[in-house]
This record gives C-alpha cells, structure tokens and sequence, in this order.
C-alpha cells in the first residue's frame, strides 16, 4: 500500500512540475484610449480608490502577486480576471454603446451598494481593497454622474437595452 501511495504523490509532483509550463496569457496592455475615465472624469482620489479595489479584475491592466506565476493559481487568476472584465472593463468602456454603457454603470450602484464587489475573496487577499462606506460613496457618486451626464445629452430611446435573441 505504502508503495502505491509513494507512487501516486510522485505522479503528482511530475504533473505539478509539468504544468508549470503551461502559463496562460498575461492581462498587461494598459491602453489608456477607451477608458472610461476619458468619458467619465475620475478624481484623483477616486483614481486611488479604483486602481486599489477594482482595476486588478476591471481594466486591461493587472498588478500580479507573486504566486501567480505558480499553477494552477496561474489559471485560476487569469479566468477570474477574464471574467472580471467580461462584466465591466474601465479600458475599454468607451467603446460601448451608450445603452450598455448606462447599464453597465446601474450595474456598478448596484454591486457597490450591495457589497459585492470588491468581491471577498479578493478582500481577504488584498484588505486594502476592502472598500469604507465613503470610498463606497465616492464610486456610487461616480457612477451616478456618470449616469447624469448620459441621461443629458442622449434621448430616452437610445438608452434602451437591445434586446437579446432567444435561443428556441
């Protein structure tokens, strides 16, 4: 028994070192042209407050800690990254419709006011990025002039969500 066993966590230490190989793609561009702070303009303070809590998930830019180079956390980040900027991307942000764009930033009221987001497994890593009550504020306040400015300066109907396709 004890043979199979010595057997067994040597395959896994093979497998272990043979996926360090296997690295996924970097999220490293920082193209700054269709952020949403070119629409948008974010306060310094506020700059602090996103780059801190939201920037490593949200935006084109990511600041890796150490173990990310180690797998299958390495993968692990890089989907959760994915994901992140899947649903709200400060980079490319300005490319959107302006439909999106207001939802997008209803979306972002809504996940700040309920305390989803920085998520907490983030948080527990990185407790900087555990947002106050007034950092909160000050990304709801954003959001919401942001909001302000679009209602303003596009017509009702265009701000209609394009409805989607079902599949039958």
């Amino acid at each position: 028994m004890k043979k199979y066993i010595r057997y067994a966590l040597l395959i896994l230490a093979v497998l272990l070192v043979i996926i360090q190989f296997f690295q996924p793609a970097r999220n490293l561009s920082n193209d700054q042209t269709m952020h949403a702070a070119n629409l948008y303009p974010v306060a310094e303070n506020l700059e602090k407050v996103l780059k801190t809590a939201c920037y490593d998930c949200h935006s084109n830019y990511t600041e890796y800690p150490w173990y990310a180079s180690v797998q299958p956390v390495a993968w692990y980040l890089a989907d959760h990254v994915n994901d992140g900027k899947r649903h709200f991307n400060f980079s490319t942000f300005a490319k959107l419709r302006i439909a999106i764009q207001n939802h997008k930033l209803e979306e972002v009221i809504e996940q700040v006011k309920e305390g989803e987001m920085p998520m907490t497994a983030y948080t527990l890593i990185h407790r900087d990025a555990a947002l106050t009550n007034d950092q909160k504020a000050l990304i709801i306040q954003w959001a919401q002039s942001a909001i302000d400015s679009i209602h303003a300066h596009y017509p009702a109907d265009s701000l209609k969500m394009p409805e989607r396709k079902r599949k039958d």
